[in-house]
């Protein structure tokens, strides 16, 4: 039975670290350190260490996975492979020689398109038709290594990057568990990523999800969905309340339906003009409220210009 080495950090890779408990023999979970998270500030452990906890694996949390210590705690750990899956650090050569079968990642996207941290949203944003779960020799680079397997999944024009997320993550244990079956048989093949097809897909921020009205319907409408449920389209009004948006349809795709950011309300509707089309709201939230309906909120707001 392989003994695994697993580097990951968020809910996305817990699929991929509980198929690989269940079936491998895990030595050694690798995440990254404890942080606060919410209003309160309150300590919270990564969600990779909760499942190792539960299991009895060994926790590693280090700050700097290019320190001396780190090297020789994995090379303690005596592996037969590494298996990341969105742990967030680049391992250095030496690291990754440690092991008899090398490193293996999980990686969101079918490369070589979107390397880097943030594949999910912004496939969605690019109005990209499919994505898909890569397993790739992880080398020095950033998602610069050898392929193994691709399993691709359509991307329908109304996924949110949140569905998307869902979908890739119960789809990386299957690719990965194809992936050690041939490493396993003999037969898994290496197919070296054609470096000038390469796009990358660097974090989103809070300023991501900033509405430009003069762009088409059909951009922004999966600007909406690429940043739902982080970090949220925003536009702004002309008396200075900030909008998210987080449900939308394009009405039209085409044409001069007014000045950018114009809206017009129907009965329990609201429609804005944009450089080219027409974008329906469909679910909404002011500030300081929940998130809603365009039918429920227009029933105590009103939507003016948009900027």
């Amino acid at each position: 039975m392989l003994r695994i080495v697993f580097m990951g950090t968020p809910d996305f890779a817990i699929p991929t670290f509980q198929m690989l408990i269940d079936q491998y023999e895990v030595v050694l979970a690798v995440t990254k350190p404890d942080k606060p998270k919410g209003r309160g500030g309150a300590i919270a452990m990564p969600p990779v260490k909760e499942l190792a906890l539960k299991h009895n694996i060994p926790v590693y949390q280090p700050e700097n996975a290019k320190t001396p210590e780190f090297y020789e705690t994995l090379k303690a750990a005596n592996a037969d492979l590494f298996v990341t899956c969105a742990y967030g650090k680049i391992l250095t050569e030496k690291v990754l020689t440690l092991p008899k079968y090398g490193c293996i990642n999980v990686h969101a996207s079918i490369l070589p398109a979107y390397r880097g941290a943030a594949p999910l949203w912004h496939a969605v944003i690019d109005g990209q038709a499919e994505s898909g779960i890569t397993t790739m020799m992880t080398d020095a680079g950033m998602d610069t290594g050898d392929i193994l397997r691709i399993d691709r999944t359509p991307i329908p024009d109304d996924m949110t990057m949140g569905q998307l997320h869902d979908a890739l993550s119960e789809l990386g244990p299957k690719t990965l568990k194809a992936t050690l079956d041939a490493l396993e048989a003999g037969t898994l093949t290496r197919t070296p990523q054609v470096h000038e097809l390469a796009t990358y897909a660097p974090m989103v921020d809070r300023e991501s999800g900033h509405i430009d009205w003069s762009k088409p319907a059909s951009q922004i409408h999966n600007l909406v969905r690429g940043t739902n449920p982080f970090p949220a389209a925003y536009t702004q009004t002309v008396t200075g309340g900030r909008v998210k948006i987080w449900k939308t349809r394009v009405v039209q795709k085409t044409g001069h339906c007014g000045q950018p950011g114009t809206v017009t309300l129907g009965k329990g509707q609201a429609f804005v003009a944009c450089g080219e089309g027409l974008l329906e709201l469909l679910e909404v939230q002011g500030e300081n409220a929940r998130k809603m309906t365009i039918g429920e909120y227009l029933n105590g707001h009103t939507l003016d210009q948009f900027k």
